[in-house]
């Protein structure tokens, strides 16, 4: 598998499982919320790579990537609230947090390197 579609599994593998996590939060006004929000946020982030990775120019691309960051960076920020609010607690919400964290830097890195050979 190459890196490309490596990621393009791996920001949809991120979707899912926010999902399931979020499904498992408790049935409040709280936890509704934050389920409404991590599933926006984390669908987004697969759902705009993929578009990235259809995109016509260097700025369209470099425009859906940045969306990417800020919802995998979103998304990080619901998953640590869920634990500072003692809503979830499990590996799999711990693992959800580092790929957010990983899947932000891999990004990040991909849009310097773009910005780094645009003005080179």
């Amino acid at each position: 598998m190459n890196k490309e579609n490596d990621l393009k599994q791996r920001t949809k593998s991120f979707c899912i499982d926010c999902i399931r996590l979020a499904e498992s939060l408790p049935n409040t006004y709280l936890g509704k919320h934050i389920q409404g929000q991590l599933i926006r946020s984390s669908s987004s982030v697969a759902a705009n790579y993929r578009a990235a990775k259809l995109a016509q120019s260097t700025a369209a691309f470099v425009s859906k990537i940045s969306i990417v960051i800020e919802e995998a960076d979103e998304s990080l920020f619901w998953l640590e609230l869920i634990d500072n609010l003692k809503l979830f607690n499990s590996e799999q919400r711990d693992i959800l947090e580092k790929e957010a964290s990983e899947l932000v830097a891999i990004f990040v890195s991909s849009r310097k390197k773009l910005h780094q050979r645009k003005f080179n």
